[in-house]
């Protein structure tokens, strides 16, 4: 398997173990690619849901460009609720599960 595969599979376990959803492995792919290289570095593989900049930069990179949702969506609300679901105390939020959750939380499996 490739370094993608294997990440794709921690991915999985994450959102089964960690916030109870049952992955759609076709979507949770789609949504790793979509990352491009970032998964494989240690700093911006992860989502730090402390960091106020690094939430801004979820809403405006993911959600309003590449989702194409609008501040009336209710952005933060939904951020929220996925760190939430994810468990805040839980250090390492991979970005990809983050997208994944922010993508089934939105309903915009569409945008892949």
């Amino acid at each position: 398997m490739s370094k993608r595969d294997d990440l794709i599979v921690k991915y999985a376990a994450d959102l089964k173990n960690k916030c109870g959803v049952n992955p759609d492995m076709d979507l949770l792919t789609k949504v790793t690619i979509g990352c491009g290289p970032s998964i494989y570095n240690a700093d911006s593989a992860t989502v730090s849901s402390s960091d106020e900049s690094e939430l801004e930069t979820v809403k405006n990179n993911f959600l309003i460009k590449k989702l194409g949702l609008s501040a009336s969506d209710k952005l933060d609300d939904g951020i929220n609720k996925v760190m939430d679901t994810y468990g805040r105390s839980n250090r390492n939020k991979y970005r990809a599960v983050v997208y994944y959750l922010l993508t089934k939380h939105f309903k915009k499996e569409s945008a892949y």
